[in-house]
């Protein structure tokens, strides 16, 4: 759950919940035993970006494009570089 003022899914107008269904699209597919589309989209680390739609789409659709599955990289290289950089900069996530 956000610290900060976010935008409920219930609150959403048309545009915001069109964006956050195109990201979970890209959602890769490990997640899917992990992140099943059963979770409500509030309990996402992408709710605390809802008061900028367009920038919240744009923003997860570059990380979906870095983290593409014809890549050079392995997915769990690719997961070992993230979690390494979040833990350099104390990110929760």
């Amino acid at each position: 759950m956000a610290w900060i003022k976010t935008i409920k899914p219930e609150d959403a107008d048309g545009e915001l919940l069109e964006l956050m269904g195109k990201v979970r699209a890209t959602y890769p597919k490990e997640y899917g035993t992990v992140h099943p589309s059963t979770i409500p989209v509030d309990e996402s680390i992408i709710e605390s970006h809802t008061l900028i739609p367009e920038a919240m789409y744009h923003a997860f659709m570059l990380l979906s494009t870095l983290f593409r599955d014809d890549l050079p990289l392995e997915r769990r290289q690719q997961e070992i570089i993230a979690t390494i950089v979040s833990e350099t900069n104390d990110c929760f996530y």
